[in-house]
Formats: structure tokens, C-alpha cells, sequence
């Protein structure tokens, strides 16, 4: 790191999760079954879906897409993170600092534009069942997902390139476990102004308005819901939607911690576990919640490990 008041520094030291070193291996262990576990789960659901033509539909669609940012979203930080671990060294450079933001955030978006896909995906199977599949068309899907992945890289571009016009002084101490927006921009000697500007506008476009269109989205799935007759169909149709909604719940229950309460009651130790819980605890649960509450996949996956028991020697 360079020295002087203005000058930009070469690397960032991470602090991680915890600062004593008795409790490194515990942390290692610990991130390395929770990561093992998000790549074995989450590729399971992709090539499951891949492979089996019964799940080649809208919904199964957009899991693919969902699984697939959820492992890489848990794969920009947490192997980072195990290698800090193991080396003994918690410094990232900068550049690979820039860069661990940039896909975070984009990861991160685009879990959240591709919620509220899916919700719109069960408002169409749920309200309007007779036109699903003329209103759900692969043009339609392909575009919601292009455009998912356009919203969340416009979000992720504009704050790194903000982020890299700013200068770090001597302070090059990140108090997180990866490079998060939020402690470099209290790092930086700049005036961070266009950037809190950029960050209250996409913030609020993320966890204002996007859970906004999901809530409407499922205010008209349950009106549509109470005017079936049977208690039957109205099992049969809120069961499409409990795997969704609850990623939906979970994933904004933690993001909550950070993005919701004051500044003036924020702490350093509520801001790690609740990025744990949305960057890499979440990423791990989602494949459990829709393959034990979903019957068509518990089977597709029966189908999958059946297969590749019979091709093992």
C-alpha cells in the first residue's frame, strides 16, 4: 500500500468473519460443507432440468436461470474467502476487489429481477391458465431473462464504475468477508455523494420496487385463489407457488439487515451474518426448497442420480 493522504491503495485487507484465529478452521470447515453443498444442489436442479424433457416448461425455465446465478453468486465470494482462510493471508488486490463487486452485484441483481419473474410466471399459470402458454412463449421467457441480465449488469457496472473513481487513503481494512459496497464506500477518502445517489436510487428499485411487484403479483394469485370452489384446487394451485414464495421470503428477510435498518443502529457483526445469510446461506437453501416441495422434481432428480447410478461401474 502506498503512502500519503490521496493516494490510492494497491490491496484491501478482509477481515472476515471473525478475527480470532482459534476459530479459522471452525469458519473453514463450516463454508467449505455450506459451498460443497450450493454447487452439489444447485448443479443437481440444472442438469436435472436439462435433461428432462417433462420440465422443459416456463417455470423450470427460470429455476434453471435461478440456480445457476445462485451458484455463482456463492462462487464470487465464498472460495475466495476459504483460500484467505487457508493461506493465512486476508488481503485481495485491488483490481480482483473491483471485480468481486462488480459480480456480486450483478449476481445479486439478477436474483432479484428473476424473482420477480417467477412471480409474474405463477400470476399468469394461476390467473390466466387458458393463455399461459401463448402468453409464457420461449421468445417471452428468453426476453424476461435477457432482460434480467441486463437490468442487474446495468446496476453492477454503475457502481463499480463510480466505485473506481474514487480514491482510498490509508485505511485499506474492508470489515467484511469479501469485498461489499457498502464498507468501501465508508473506506474512501472521495466525496461518495454520486455514488449514495446511485445506491438509494437502484436500492430502491431493488428492495422497494421489485418486492412491490411480487406482492401485487400474489395479491392477484390469492384473489384468483379464493374464488375456487374446491379446497382441493385451491391446495393444488397455492402448492405451485409455495417453493417461490418462500425463496422470496428468505432471500428479504436477510436483506433486510442491511438495506432497511439505520444507519445509526448498524453494526459491524449484524452486517456480516445478514451477508451470509442472502450471499451464501440463501444460494444453499433454494435448491432444498424446491426439490422437496416440488413433486415433478424430487422425480426429475430421482430420474437424474438414477441414471448416473447405472452408468457408474
Amino acid at each position: 500500500m502506498k503512502t500519503g493522504n490521496h493516494t490510492s491503495v494497491s490491496e484491501f485487507y478482509l477481515l472476515g468473519l471473525s478475527e480470532h484465529q482459534g476459530e479459522q478452521s471452525l469458519l473453514f470447515g463450516i463454508f467449505l460443507v455450506i459451498y460443497l453443498v450450493t454447487v452439489v444442489g444447485n448443479s443437481l436442479i440444472i442438469l436435472a432440468i436439462g435433461s428432462d424433457p417433462h420440465l422443459h416448461t416456463p417455470m423450470y425455465f427460470f429455476l434453471f436461470s435461478f440456480s445457476l446465478t445462485d451458484l455463482c453468486l456463492s462462487s464470487t465470494t465464498v472460495p475466495k474467502m476459504l483460500v484467505n482462510i487457508q493461506a493465512h493471508r486476508h488481503t485481495i488486490p485491488y483490481a480482483g476487489c473491483l471485480s468481486q463487486v462488480c459480480f456480486f452485484l450483478w449476481f445479486i441483481g439478477l436474483d432479484v429481477f428473476l424473482l420477480a419473474v417467477m412471480a409474474y410466471d405463477r400470476l399468469v399459470a394461476i390467473c390466466h391458465p387458458l393463455h399461459y402458454t401463448t402468453v409464457m412463449s420461449l421468445r417471452c421467457c428468453i426476453l424476461l431473462v435477457a432482460t434480467s441480465l441486463v437490468l442487474a449488469h446495468s446496476y453492477s457496472l454503475t457502481h463499480t464504475i463510480l466505485l473506481a473513481q474514487l480514491s482510498f487513503c490509508q485505511d485499506n481494512i474492508v470489515s467484511h468477508f469479501f469485498c461489499e459496497l457498502l464498507p468501501l464506500l465508508k473506506l474512501s477518502c472521495s466525496n461518495t455523494y454520486a455514488n449514495q445517489c446511485v445506491l438509494m436510487y437502484w436500492g430502491g428499485a431493488l428492495t422497494v420496487l421489485v418486492p412491490l411487484l411480487i406482492i401485487t403479483s400474489y395479491a392477484r394469485i390469492v384473489a384468483t385463489i379464493v374464488r375456487v370452489p374446491s379446497a382441493r384446487g385451491k391446495w393444488k394451485a397455492f402448492s405451485t407457488c409455495g417453493s417461490h414464495l418462500s425463496a422470496v421470503c428468505l432471500f428479504y428477510a436477510s436483506a433486510i439487515g442491511v438495506y432497511f435498518i439505520p444507519s445509526a443502529a448498524d453494526s459491524v457483526g449484524k452486517d456480516r451474518i445478514a451477508a451470509v445469510m442472502y450471499a451464501v446461506v440463501t444460494p444453499m437453501l433454494n435448491p432444498f426448497i424446491y426439490s422437496f416441495r416440488n413433486k415433478d422434481m424430487k422425480c426429475a432428480l430421482g430420474r437424474l442420480l438414477s441414471r448416473g447410478a447405472l452408468r457408474s461401474p
